[in-house]
């Protein structure tokens, strides 16, 4: 049976990488984001090179709750529903607090936690109404403990949804529901965000590597992952625990 995935923040980078994979697996996609010219020119590009398949491009903006309500309606009434809903929008810019830029951590809390919000409850209402089907909420490696500097208020946001998807999941569990909840935490991919925030971690991965990565954990149903597992997950625990002067000098 074909898939039925929902993507946003699919115009660029992992979004776009993802839809990509997805398409090439033969899922039938809904993309989501801001820049509807970029996600139309993405729905050319794949309706062509993969003819029978549908690609739905939706505009959304996740700061306005409205409108992300309405997009992941239009999705599942477009594909007659949806197997995966993946929650990939989200914000990388942000400050030092105290550098007078409340501005840039503003936006990013914003984006990444309440437009967080906003689509995991779009993304519950479907899964609800069906009573089957994935959700996928994309954090961060840097989710397990405060950061310093930039990524303070970015790392914090994101810690935030990996806490949301639990609660989520015993939300789910408890209702005996056949709902799966992943949560995925990249490690450093090169993306289009990677590149805006001006970072070039000395581990990081091609974007072609990491996309399949996260579509392979995505598709195995994977509860609560680093992605990829080498050499993230072991990273991930070293922060947990190395002092922040360490920390500060790795991340």
């Amino acid at each position: 049976m074909t898939s039925r995935v929902l993507i946003t923040g699919a115009s660029a980078g992992l979004g776009e990488g993802m839809a990509r994979l997805f398409a090439s697996r033969g899922a039938d996609l809904a993309i989501a984001a801001r820049r509807l010219d970029q996600l139309e020119a993405l729905r050319d590009e794949l309706e062509s090179r993969y003819p029978g398949q549908k690609v739905v491009p939706v505009r959304m903006d996740i700061t306005d709750s409205e409108s992300v309500f309405a997009a992941f309606d239009h999705a599942e009434s477009a594909l007659g529903g949806l197997d995966r809903l993946v929650i990939n929008a989200g914000l990388g810019k942000g400050s030092r607090l105290g550098a007078g830029r409340f501005d840039a951590n503003r936006d990013t809390a914003i984006t990444n936690f309440v437009g967080g919000i906003a689509q995991c409850e779009a993304a519950m209402r479907v899964l609800y109404r069906q009573e089957h089907g994935q959700l996928v909420v994309m954090a961060s490696v840097v989710a397990v403990r405060g950061m310093a500097g930039p990524m303070n208020v970015y790392a914090a946001s994101k810690a935030a949804l990996v806490r949301l998807a639990e609660g989520i999941r015993s939300d789910v569990q408890a209702k005996g529901l056949p709902i799966k909840v992943t949560t995925l935490r990249p490690g450093y991919i090169d993306s289009e965000m990677q590149a805006r925030a001006g970072r070039q971690h000395r581990l990081m991965i091609d974007s072609e590597r990491g996309c399949r990565v996260l579509v392979d954990a995505i598709e195995r149903e994977a509860k609560d992952v680093c992605v990829p597992r080498w050499p993230w997950a072991p990273f991930s625990a070293g922060l947990r625990y190395l002092p922040s002067s360490m920390v500060r000098r790795i991340v």
